[in-house]
């Protein structure tokens, strides 16, 4: 069963940067789709990103594109969420997870998550 752990959130300046670590504790099956999620206090997950582990097909939630970039370092079973220009909207703990073979959206369709890391926006 694999585990995943986030890191490199922290509290940024709007206009600002971040990239998120998702490290997973075995390689992926290579048909498996990793992917990120934000939660808001008060609000539902919501997909932002997601890549095929095999292939790095990626695939974007319409308000992160163009501003967030998912990649993967095959060797080291790590996946990354580079993200620029923050907004304060973007304030969230942000969850990775796998288990999915396709590219959804679904929360239920991963089985495996990550603790979280906080992504703190201010303005």
């Amino acid at each position: 069963q694999v585990q995943l752990v986030e890191s490199g959130g922290g509290l940024v300046q709007a206009g600002g940067s971040l990239r998120l670590s998702c490290a997973a504790s075995l390689r992926p099956s290579s048909s498996y789709v990793i992917a990120w999620f934000h939660q808001a206090p008060g609000k539902e997950r919501e997909f932002v990103a997601a890549i095929r582990w095999s292939s790095g097909t990626t695939h974007y939630a319409n308000s992160v594109k163009g501003r967030f970039t998912i990649s993967r370092d095959y060797a080291k079973n790590t996946v990354y969420l580079q993200m620029n220009s923050l907004k304060p909207e973007d304030t969230a703990a942000y969850y990775c997870a796998t288990g999915a073979v396709t590219f959804t959206s679904g929360v239920n369709d991963y089985a495996y998550w990550g603790q979280g890391t906080q992504v703190t926006v201010s303005p």
